[in-house]
């Protein structure tokens, strides 16, 4: 069929089914919902056989649901209407939650249901829980949907429901002195992303995300107690929790200590160098070891890697190498393994270029330290969407083992056609050949965990389930191997006639060079699009290399 996706923006759920209903051959394209006129001109334009809304903000237009068959993802079970659906299940503390494709009609969300599909519910972020249990449900949802409308028999039901309202600010406000931490973690998540919740530090208005559990300090209720690198601690009225990420009244989301400079004023409580920690706290990076086996997690919010995350993680990486285990796998976070440059912090410090060449170069410090490693093997455990640098990041190390389901970015160009660095130069040509490389840097759309196993990006697609666990295994394996030393000696020597050939310098020089075109030459690209991306600044048109039918090359179909 032809499938016109109307979404409010191309976000991971998006990509995720558009990948899904290409592969079996259906043909996509994409508008954004930026006018009713705009999504009219497509439909027009596309002429399709069916429209799904996977994201929209706003309802679908009479003058096309009365007139097109549509399907909207709702983040719902059966029944369940209304904006604000997740966040109230996890506010609730709900067992079990679920996605529910229905069909559009004047009443939102009361349409007849198409499919849906159910998941147990995790004491998490809001952003988190959409990413992975809302994403695999509406993958399951939609693809029995999208056959169901191939059936001219099926005959989708009404459910009975009740609309619930809007989730306010109002119903997200934290009592410090009376609610203890499950109720203020619950709120906050619910929260996360957008909008966060409203509330006061040092005295300023801003709002809150990014929380964890804190099981040892204490203070007294609503007090800031502590910091940690870039969190800072306040006490509940049954303990205390962290708060990673705030942002201030008109500003943009930052971490806690640089949104607030005050931060600096609370006492300073380090954890004891890099082993993961007994009792929940908040820990960015964390290690543990087992079998010979060292693994190396690194909980960056959105993905995102300062200057400062970069030379923390440089520093963990080397002390990772000087202990006695074979094998490094670095984890990357629950959400994301990485996205590469941290483009908010990035837009808030005094030189915005100064502060973007700081960046690359401390990711490059990192990817450096990676390649350089002779005294382990290493792997990249991809368990969750990465983007950008990050997947450069992730193919410094010897073996890149990525999750089924996880959605891929390897490409700059969407970010003001940045050139980008991480040894891409030098990393990629060998894996997928130099048209491969010149093709994967221009293609702007998203890459599936299989694809970059077939066309030798990355080495191996491990399913879903049991990720973790086989990740372990196979590590453990590589430790255990009897070949182990030689395998290591091969890979000492693969390194030192690389660089005799070509040293890593020049490739670092010669994509910084580019990257300081980016950063300080004459074309504001980059800059502008930074802006607009941190911003969320509302989209004015949909690129073309989504909205196909926007091509000048593009076919009506008869």
């Amino acid at each position: 069929m032809r499938i016109l996706f109307l979404t409010h923006s191309f976000n991971s759920l998006a990509q995720r089914l558009f990948c899904e209903l290409s592969q079996i051959g259906h043909e996509i394209s994409i508008e954004f919902d930026i006018a009713d006129s705009v999504s009219e001109e497509a439909v027009r334009l596309f002429r399709p056989d069916l429209i799904l809304a996977p994201f929209l903000k706003r309802a679908i237009p009479a003058s096309i649901w009365s007139r097109h068959r549509c399907l909207v993802v709702h983040p719902g079970v059966p029944g369940d209407r209304g904006p604000s659906a997740l966040d109230w299940a996890i506010q609730k503390d709900l067992p079990t939650w679920g996605v529910t494709v229905l069909q559009a009609e004047a009443e939102m969300d009361a349409g007849p249901v198409w499919a849906s599909a159910e998941f147990p519910m995790r004491r998490a972020k809001k952003s988190s829980i959409y990413r992975n249990e809302v994403t695999e449900a509406a993958v399951r949802a939609v693809l029995a949907a999208v056959d169901r409308c191939q059936q001219p028999d099926f005959k989708p039901q009404r459910m009975a429901g009740q609309a619930h309202s809007t989730l306010r600010q109002a119903d997200r406000t934290i009592d410090w002195a009376s609610q203890g931490s499950a109720a203020v973690l619950a709120r906050i998540n619910a929260a996360d992303g957008f909008p966060g919740v409203a509330d006061l530090l040092f005295g300023q208005p801003c709002h809150l995300f990014d929380v964890w559990p804190e099981a040892v300090l204490r203070g007294a209720p609503g007090s800031l107690i502590a910091r940690r690198e870039t969190a800072i601690c306040r006490a509940t009225q049954d303990g205390a929790v962290w708060i990673g990420h705030v942002k201030r009244q008109g500003g943009i989301k930052l971490p806690a200590t640089q949104a607030f400079p005050e931060a600096a004023e609370l006492p300073e409580v380090p954890l004891a160098g890099y082993l993961k920690s007994a009792q929940p706290t908040w820990q960015d990076i964390s290690y543990e070891a087992a079998g010979g086996v060292g693994f190396l997690s690194f909980e960056f919010y959105n993905g995102a890697m300062s200057s400062g995350q970069c030379r923390r993680l440089t520093e963990a990486f080397n002390w990772a190498a000087a202990q006695p285990t074979r094998v490094i796998v670095l984890r990357g976070g629950s959400d994301f393994w990485s996205n590469g440059i941290h483009l908010n912090t990035i837009e808030a410090a005094a030189s915005p270029a100064d502060e973007s060449w700081a960046n690359i170069n401390a990711i490059d410090d990192l990817a450096e330290a990676i390649l350089r490693c002779e005294t382990q093997l290493t792997v990249a455990a991809v368990g969750a969407n990465s983007g950008a640098g990050g997947c450069f990041l992730a193919r410094a190390t010897d073996f890149v083992w990525v999750r089924d389901g996880v959605m891929l970015n390897p490409h700059y160009k969407n970010m003001g056609n940045l050139f980008g660095s991480e040894f891409w130069t030098y990393l990629l040509p060998p894996r997928v050949g130099e048209d491969g490389a010149r093709a994967i840097m221009r293609h702007r759309l998203p890459m599936t965990a299989a694809e970059s196993v077939r066309l030798g990006f990355y080495d191996a697609c491990l399913p879903a389930p049991g990720f973790a666990v086989d990740v372990a295994r196979r590590a453990a394996e590589l430790a255990a191997a009897g070949d182990f030393s030689e395998r290591v000696a091969a890979k000492q020597a693969k390194r030192r006639a690389d660089e005799a050939i070509r040293p890593l310098a020049d490739y670092r020089a010669a994509e910084l060079h580019e990257m300081q075109r980016n950063f300080y030459g004459f074309d504001p690209s980059y800059h502008v699009a930074r802006y607009h991306f941190v911003e969320r600044s509302p989209h004015s048109w949909t690129p073309r290399h989504l909205a196909k039918h926007r091509d000048l090359n593009w076919i009506i179909p008869e």
